[in-house]
């Protein structure tokens, strides 16, 4: 679904240098992410055909850039319920215009990495508004692991 408008753009990334998006595929943030408030407007980038792994990057700052991940690729029992607040803020009116993401910590070796379960990216395909959400239940760990099969399947 285009945003009336859109338009190409070039960006500079982290990852995979001068890369071309469209102004329709921008997430904005509105209060940005905890940490960089200033930095409001994401592009999630595809590293691969062949990976889960997605890039969240900074549309301004070429060095802001987040490996994420759909978590339920990794842990399929993951759950939670959003609060009202994000539900409107976001403009939510179906579970299905919801993208669930969350940030990796990668290490060296790759079966070191993690993934953060505590907060989440809720991103509304619909409007591409996103915001992360900090679950308060102590059920989730900020850096959970990523099961070994799993690994396994992804680097091979």
């Amino acid at each position: 679904m285009g945003r009336k408008g859109a338009h190409l753009l070039i960006i500079q990334t982290k990852y995979l240098g001068e890369t071309e998006i469209s102004t329709d595929k921008i997430v904005t943030f509105e209060n940005g992410l905890p940490g960089f408030e200033e930095e409001s407007e994401f592009i999630l980038l595809d590293i691969s055909k062949d990976l889960v792994f997605q890039i969240l990057q900074s549309v301004k700052s070429p060095q802001l850039a987040f490996f994420v991940v759909n978590p339920y690729y990794f842990y399929d029992t993951y759950e939670f319920k959003l609060n009202d607040f994000t539900i409107e803020s976001l403009d939510i009116k179906d579970a299905k215009e919801v993208l669930v993401l969350s940030v990796m910590t990668l290490k060296e070796p790759f079966n070191d990495s993690t993934i953060n379960l505590k907060a989440p990216l809720i991103i509304n395909l619909e409007n591409r508004r996103g915001k992360q959400y900090i679950l308060e239940e102590a059920t989730y760990s900020m850096r959970a692991e990523i099961p070994a099969q799993k690994i396994e399947s992804e680097t091979e």
